[in-house]
């Protein structure tokens, strides 16, 4: 941003050159009867289409006698009784020129950054970040005037990518939102085309890692992410990010103590009983309840990386976020071990005409009393239903927040209009539950009606 602020100033100063410099010289008087004759040209022309309009019934007689009272009283202001040039046209002393000089200084720069405030593209950043976080976008501008669709926005922005490819920070923007849009491919391209400006600089090195797993089958960290991360902890062994992901590397390994030893030392440098707090700390506890298991390798689960807490995701830009985990939830419940429920997901034919095939299908549970967070989630496509899938722990987008954790659950299935995990209104959805785990294995989901 401060780069783009550089090039507009000196844009802005280029454009006070072309006024001021005329400004400086000297200025000579001009041929006053020339001038003259130019005015009582102009005159004589205005006066004629005025004829012509009193001729042709446009013009009563009332309003040709006051247009004419008009040009005159302006041919009058423009000569003067001698004939020489008006005010106007006489040399402009050096007062009046420095005067008009310093007003344009302070006009053009202030009425450029108005313009741009009230027309340009400023709401993209917070849009796209807000995208990216998972949040719900921000609020339609002043006016009524309805905002941006996220397409537009994104469309904007790659626009400008092409225009601008060493804009670093554009590259990682854009990989965001792709992937908090469910578009891995496009999310990993835009973040590579960053590691490729910037290979050895700690965040880009991470956001490479946290893409590359997010876009793989398996969200495994294994091969090349962990040696992203391995080197950006030899660069930063501080860094809260780099340690993080460190941690769930030995959790997808099997080495629950271990990654319950990395992520307690985050703990404890945040804020007791903060959001970021309570919820790495399900994350420790659900390692810890593990650490007595035999160890073996877990399920993968780095396709969210906003399990980290919020100061790791705000060190490095996260691919996609999921809602973080109320303060309230401070205890992991009791698992029913073996969950797994097979959905049934239709679409009702009176709203299918609404949707096109190529639109996503978020299927997910949640629990009936709890953070709001999908327990288990996947993706369809408009075009996959009615399908049959499989919801179970290995699709669990948190290590703390597994199905088997919780009794009951809440079953859906969503059409995002936009592509993004999080609801937005105008989405078509439908869900069945409380249900209990203990014994339901099947269930049926109907997508009938749209999201106020």
């Amino acid at each position: 941003m401060m780069i783009f602020w550089i090039l507009a100033a000196g844009l802005i100063g280029l454009a006070l050159s072309f006024i001021l410099l005329p400004l400086a010289r000297p200025e000579t008087a001009n041929d006053a009867p020339e001038q003259d004759a130019l005015n009582l040209d102009v005159f004589n022309q205005r006066l004629r289409e005025l004829d012509a309009d009193l001729g042709a019934g446009f013009l009563d007689q009332d309003q040709y006698a006051a247009a004419r009272r008009d040009l005159e009283r302006d041919l009058l202001r423009d000569v003067d009784g001698d004939g020489t040039a008006s005010s106007a046209g006489k040399p402009t002393s050096a007062l009046g020129r420095w005067g008009l000089a310093t007003i344009l200084t302070l006009a053009v720069p202030s009425a450029a950054v108005l313009m741009y405030l009230q027309l340009g593209d400023l709401e993209i950043a917070p849009r796209l970040e807000a995208a990216a976080s998972g949040q719900p976008l921000p609020a339609d501008g002043a006016g009524g005037q309805d905002a941006p669709s996220m397409e537009v926005l994104v469309e904007r922005l790659e626009a400008r990518m092409k225009e601008n490819p060493a804009n670093l920070e554009g590259w990682l923007m854009l990989g965001r939102t792709y992937f908090a849009m469910d578009q891995r491919d496009q999310g990993l391209d835009a973040i590579s085309k960053a590691y490729e400006l910037a290979p050895n600089q700690t965040e880009v090195m991470l956001a490479y890692a946290e893409a590359l797993a997010a876009a793989s089958d398996t969200k495994s960290l294994e091969g090349k992410p962990a040696e992203l991360i391995g080197a950006a902890l030899q660069q930063e062994p501080a860094n809260a990010n780099a340690r993080w992901l460190d941690g769930m590397i030995s959790y997808q390994r099997g080495q629950y103590q271990t990654a319950a030893v990395a992520w307690q030392k985050i703990l404890d440098e945040l804020e007791p009983g903060s959001e970021e707090a309570n919820n790495l700390r399900q994350m420790v506890d659900e390692a810890n309840s593990r650490a007595g298991q035999p160890e073996t390798a877990s399920t993968p689960t780095i396709g969210a990386p906003a399990t980290a807490p919020a100061p790791v995701a705000d060190e490095s830009p996260s691919l996609a976020q999921s809602d973080p985990i109320p303060a309230s939830v401070t205890a992991t419940p009791e698992p029913a071990a073996g969950a797994s429920l097979a959905v049934e997901v239709t679409l009702d034919p009176a709203i299918a005409p609404q949707v096109r095939p190529d639109q996503t299908v978020f299927v997910f549970a949640r629990a009936a009393a709890g953070p709001p967070m999908p327990l288990a989630a996947l993706r369809l496509r408009v075009k996959d239903l009615p399908r049959s899938v499989t919801l179970d722990d290995s699709l669990a987008m948190n290590p703390a927040m597994r199905l088997s954790a919780f009794p009951e659950v809440i079953v859906g299935a969503r059409v995002s209009r936009t592509g993004q995990a999080t609801p937005q209104a105008g989405d078509l959805e439908g869900e069945i539950g409380p249900i209990q785990l203990d014994g339901t294995r099947q269930v049926s989901v109907r997508i009938d009606r749209v999201r106020p």
